[in-house]
Order: C-alpha cells, then sequence, then structure tokens
C-alpha cells in the first residue's frame, strides 16, 4: 500500500495494525480487540484527513499510483468490451483506448484515456500523454457512435496531451481543435467524466459532452500546478500556491459551471476500494443516460452548445 506525504499517520497506525497481526505471542481475543481499535482509530483519522484536503492535496490524490485507470473502469461497468483500434491514417495510439461496451443491456462507445499499471506499462501507453492519431482515433469512434445512434462515454486522465516535436508535426493542436469542433454537434449524447487528471486540451480532446463530472479527488484546468508555477513564480516549488490559485477541483469546477455533478469516491480516495468507485461511476452513467436517452438529436446539440456558451463572464460595449 502506497501512502502520500499527508497520510503520514495513516501510515503509522497501518504498521501497528500490520505488526499486531504478525505477533504470534499475542492471545486472539486481545488480538481481536486491538486491531479493532487501531481500526476506528484508522477511519477516524482517514475521515478528517479526506474531509479537509487542499487542492494541492487533490491533485496527488488524483495521480496516486494505484488509482483505478479507464481499462479497470470499463472492466468493471461493462458486461462486454470489444477494443477498436487506429485512426486509419497513422498508427495506434496506445495512450487513449476506445471500443463498443454494453452497460447493463445498452451499447456505448466508451473512449478514455489510459495511463498504465507499472513502469513498462505507463512507457508502453506514453504515459496518458496523447498523440494527434490518439484523438483522431477518438474522433472516428465517436462518428461510429452517431452513425450507429449509440451514447458516448469518456473518461478522462491525462497530464496533458504529449508535447513532443513529432506531435506538432503531426498537427497537435488541430486534432484537437477538429475534435472540439465535431464533438459540438454530435448527434448523440455524450457523457464526459473526469476519472483522474484533466489538464489542457489534452483532456477538451474528448471533454465536450452533454453532462460533465468529475469524481470527487480529481483536478481539471488549462495548466498542471508544477507548470503553472514555472511561468508565474519561475520555480515549480510554488505548486501549491498555483494549484489554490488554479480553482482546480471539483467544488471550484461546479461553483464555476464548468461540471454538471460530482461523483463521490470511497473513503480514502478511489484507489481505496476501486470496485466501489466504479460501482458509484456506473451508477451515475447510467442516471445521466437515462435523463439524456428522451432528447431529440436537435434538443442534445442545443443544450450541448448552450452549456459551453454559458461558460465564463465577460462585459461587451459597442465601439
Amino acid at each position: 500500500m502506497h501512502f502520500l506525504d499527508f497520510e503520514q499517520p495513516l501510515e503509522e497506525l497501518q504498521k501497528l495494525i500490520s505488526d499486531i497481526q504478525k505477533n504470534e505471542s499475542i492471545d486472539d481475543i486481545s488480538k481481536a480487540e486491538s486491531l479493532q481499535l487501531l481500526g476506528q482509530q484508522y477511519k477516524t483519522k482517514q475521515e478528517k484527513i479526506y474531509q479537509n484536503l487542499s487542492p494541492w492535496q487533490k491533485v496527488q490524490v488524483a495521480r496516486h499510483p494505484e488509482r483505478p485507470y479507464s481499462l479497470y473502469y470499463i472492466s468493471q461497468i461493462c458486461e462486454q468490451f470489444t477494443e477498436l483500434h487506429g485512426d486509419r491514417n497513422f498508427r495506434d495510439d496506445k495512450a487513449i483506448i476506445g471500443g463498443l461496451g454494453i452497460i447493463d443491456g445498452q451499447t456505448v462507445m466508451v473512449i478514455g484515456h489510459q495511463k498504465g499499471e507499472n513502469i513498462k506499462a505507463r512507457q508502453f501507453r506514453n504515459f496518458g500523454m496523447p498523440n494527434p492519431e490518439g484523438y483522431r482515433k477518438a474522433l472516428r469512434l465517436m462518428k461510429m457512435a452517431e452513425r450507429f445512434n449509440m451514447p458516448i462515454v469518456c473518461l478522462i486522465d491525462t497530464p496533458g496531451a504529449y508535447p513532443g516535436i513529432e506531435a506538432e508535426e503531426r498537427g497537435q493542436s488541430q486534432a484537437i481543435a477538429q475534435n472540439l469542433f465535431e464533438m459540438a454537434k454530435l448527434q448523440v449524447p455524450i457523457i464526459s467524466v473526469i476519472i483522474g487528471e484533466g489538464a489542457s486540451g489534452g483532456a477538451l480532446g474528448i471533454g465536450v459532452g452533454n453532462r460533465v463530472l468529475m469524481l470527487e479527488n480529481t483536478w481539471y484546468t488549462v495548466i498542471s500546478p508544477e507548470a503553472c508555477a514555472a511561468i508565474l513564480w519561475r520555480s515549480s516549488e510554488h505548486k501549491v500556491k498555483a494549484a489554490e490559485a488554479l480553482k482546480l477541483t471539483a467544488n471550484d469546477a461546479l461553483n464555476l459551471g464548468i461540471i454538471d455533478k460530482i461523483i463521490p469516491e470511497p473513503l480514502g480516495g478511489a484507489h481505496s476500494d476501486p470496485s466501489t468507485a466504479a460501482t458509484l461511476l456506473k451508477t451515475e452513467i447510467l442516471a445521466q443516460l437515462a435523463q439524456l436517452k428522451p432528447l431529440s438529436t436537435t434538443e442534445l446539440v442545443s443544450q450541448r452548445i448552450a452549456k459551453y456558451e454559458a461558460m465564463g463572464q465577460f462585459d461587451y460595449k459597442e465601439a
């Protein structure tokens, strides 16, 4: 079990619990009583910590190495999933996965970022940072969903689109912009969920939807706290200050009208109980699909466009 720096009190309690469990000199009754007491202390301490997470701490939880990724959620919420590959132009981008899924008997197109559970897998998935062909693959699958009148579910978890020279040479910004343009007018329901990190255009490339949701301990903003701090304060050491200024938490995004709803996570974050996290995600996706299904194609597009037009504040004065 991996503990974050602010979870040190929990790590100490877990060590005590493990020591008692391994101690054969303690009788069973005393051991059970001690474990029960420590378990209660652990839960109380965990509740106190997670009820008062700072923006930077939420960023840390969203990046937890044991946090479930898109493929895990897909395996839990879909009775059946068939992955589809390639953008029919260059190659298959492993940082974005997508395919046909069946959720409670409903066929949907599921698209998501995928990071990888270990170093080798993360390198294979390019750490969840898509190249242009990833966004073109996603758009190809969305267009397929539109042809067959299937809802689209997007799972967002990326530190950003890949910033390499080769990605720019193949049209990274154009690929993302094309996705934004096309997603705005797709004639099927789109549900986008931030399940981890939601950074910049890398997230927006599959983030336009009739409903945009965030898991409780995730973040969604134009730039990472470290990059923001490097630009504004010339040092990434100011990342904590940057995280607060960026208003990147789920509560911030809800208050600003950027998202529609926050999906709760199990106590201790999604990584502490992935199965329950998947159940909560599935329940909300089904609820949102039920609300969007009765809408006509015209209503779906109009609602989606109005949603984004309403974001932000500005003053208009005639010259």
